[in-house]
C-alpha cells in the first residue's frame, strides 16, 4: 500500500445536473493494488495506518487522469495542417500520411509518438482512432499496452471514396476486425472498437458488417463521425437517399451505450433525440473544430436534450494532446456563442476532462474521479517556479479560480507525475514527487 499526500480536485457529480468541484487541501488517498481503498483528511488517513510509506504531492495538484474520447493514432505528425476545411484537409494532409502506416516499421515509430503524447499530456484513458491497416493497429496495441494505458481502437474501415490503399471490403473489414478483437480486446487494460471512418466512406454494406463485428465481439465499442462540416453532411445525405447523418449509423443498430460520435457541430433536434434515446455520446473537439473552421459546438442544445458529452483531442485536426487546452478552447466557444452557448466554469471543464469521458467509454465505475474504490488513475500538476501557472496557483482565490489558472496557462510540460491503476508511468522533466 501507498498513502498518497496532496492537494486533490475532481468532479464525482456532474456540474451540469448541479454537481460541484470537490476540493481537500490536505487528502490521503490509501492505494493498494491499485485501487483506492480509503480517502479523507491525511492526519486521519496517516494515524490509522503509520507503516504506510508516504508519498507527498503537496507541492502540486492532484487530478484524476484525463480521458480523451477522440484521437487519431496516424495523425500524430501531421498536428499543425491549418488553414483548410475538413474535406480538404484529408485530403491535403491526413490521407497521404495515413497511407504511410501500411509499412508496419513506419507505424510502430508512429505509435509510439503518439502514446508519449497521450502520456505527456496526462491523458491515462483514451478512444483512439486506429488505422486503415491491421499491422498498424496492432502497434498501436502493442505500444498502449507496453505503458499500461486505458485505449479502445480498432481498425478504421472505408470502402468508398478514399484512396484506393485505404479501401477494403465489408468481408475484409469484418475477418480482420475480428481477429485483431480476438488478440487485443480484454488484455490488460485494451479494448476494441470498431471503427467506420465516416458514414462518407463507408456503404450500408460495410456499416451492416460493422453492426456484426459488434455483435459477436462482446463488449466493444463503436465510434465514428457525424456532422462535422455543412458540405460533409450534404455529401452523406447524398449517398444515403436524403437520410440525416446520426440515421446512417442508427439504421444498422450501432448507436448503444457503447458507442460515441466525434464533432456533432451541426446536429438536427430529431438527431439530437435520437442520441439522447440511444444512450450514445458525442466526443466534442473543440481544436480541431476551430482550426478547420467546422464551427462552434451547440453544447447547450446538447446538454438539453440529454446527450451525453465529453472531451476528445482530436489529434492531428487538433492542435495537440493536451485536455487542458481543449477545455479552455470549449470555454472560448461557448462565450463566442452568447446567448445560445452555455456558460462554463472550471469544475465543468474538468468534469468533461475526466468524469465525462469515463462514462462515455463505460468506465464510470473505474476511473475519472478519485473516489474509495476507483482505480489510481492520476495527474500531478507541478509547473516549474517562476512558471505563470505556479505564479497563478500561489495567488488563487479558492479552488475553483486554482482549477481555472490550471486549465488557463496548463500545458504539458506542468503535467509532473501520472499514474494509472496506481502505477507511476511517467515523471516530470525536473523533479520526482518526495517521500513523506
Amino acid at each position: 500500500m501507498t498513502l498518497f499526500r496532496a492537494s486533490v480536485l475532481d468532479t464525482p457529480a456532474n456540474p451540469f445536473t448541479g454537481g460541484r468541484l470537490r476540493s481537500d487541501d490536505d487528502c490521503g488517498l490509501l492505494v493498494e493494488q491499485g485501487v483506492i481503498t480509503a480517502r479523507g483528511p491525511f492526519e486521519t488517513l496517516r494515524s490509522t495506518h503509520p507503516d504506510e510509506p508516504v508519498l507527498n504531492l503537496r507541492e502540486g495538484i492532484l487530478l484524476p487522469g484525463m480521458v480523451d474520447t477522440h484521437v487519431h493514432f496516424p495523425q500524430v505528425r501531421i498536428i499543425g495542417g491549418l488553414g483548410l476545411p475538413l474535406l480538404d484537409w484529408l485530403d491535403q494532409c491526413a490521407l497521404p500520411e495515413e497511407m504511410r502506416l501500411a509499412d508496419v516499421d513506419h507505424a510502430r515509430g508512429v505509435a509510439h509518438d503518439f502514446v508519449s503524447g497521450l502520456v505527456d499530456a496526462g491523458t491515462t484513458t483514451a478512444l483512439v482512432f486506429g488505422a486503415h491497416f491491421a499491422g498498424a493497429v496492432d502497434t498501436m496495441f502493442e505500444a498502449a499496452d507496453q505503458w499500461g494505458l486505458r485505449v479502445t481502437t480498432g481498425l478504421v474501415t472505408s470502402d468508398r471514396l478514399l484512396p484506393e490503399p485505404l479501401l477494403t471490403t465489408p468481408e475484409r473489414a469484418r475477418a480482420e476486425s475480428r481477429e485483431l478483437a480476438d488478440r487485443w480486446h480484454g488484455k490488460g487494460r485494451l479494448r476494441y472498437a470498431v471503427t467506420p471512418r465516416f458514414s462518407l466512406s463507408a456503404s450500408d454494406a460495410l456499416l451492416e458488417s460493422c453492426a456484426q463485428t459488434v455483435a459477436e465481439v462482446p463488449g466493444a465499442f463503436f465510434t465514428s463521425h457525424v456532422n462535422e462540416n455543412v458540405h460533409e453532411i450534404r455529401e452523406v445525405a447524398s449517398l444515403f437517399d436524403g437520410a440525416a447523418y446520426v440515421d446512417t449509423y442508427d439504421r444498422h443498430g450501432l448507436l448503444t451505450p457503447r458507442s460515441v460520435l466525434a464533432h456533432d457541430v451541426h446536429p438536427t433536434d430529431r438527431e439530437l433525440a435520437t442520441l439522447a434515446g440511444r444512450g450514445t455520446a458525442v466526443a466534442h473537439c473543440p481544436t480541431s473544430n476551430a482550426a478547420l473552421g467546422s464551427g462552434l459546438f451547440p453544447l447547450r442544445r446538447h446538454v438539453e436534450a440529454g446527450v451525453r458529452v465529453a472531451l476528445g483531442s482530436d489529434v492531428g485536426a487538433g492542435t495537440g494532446f493536451s485536455l487542458f487546452k481543449e477545455g479552455l478552447q470549449a470555454y472560448f466557444a461557448q462565450q463566442l456563442l452568447g446567448e445560445q452557448g452555455l456558460p462554463l466554469t472550471s469544475a465543468h471543464l474538468l468534469w468533461l476532462s475526466t468524469a465525462a469521458g469515463a462514462d462515455a467509454l463505460g468506465l464510470a465505475d473505474e476511473v475519472g474521479v478519485l473516489s474509495v474504490g476507483r482505480q489510481f488513475d492520476a495527474i500531478w500538476v507541478l509547473p516549474e517556479p517562476g512558471d505563470p501557472l505556479a505564479v497563478g496557483l500561489a495567488n488563487a482565490a479558492s479552488a475553483n479560480d486554482a482549477l481555472s489558472k490550471v486549465f488557463a496557462l496548463g500545458t504539458t510540460s506542468d503535467v509532473g507525475g501520472v499514474w494509472v491503476g496506481g502505477d507511476q508511468i511517467a515523471a516530470g522533466r525536473w523533479r520526482r514527487p518526495r517521500d513523506r
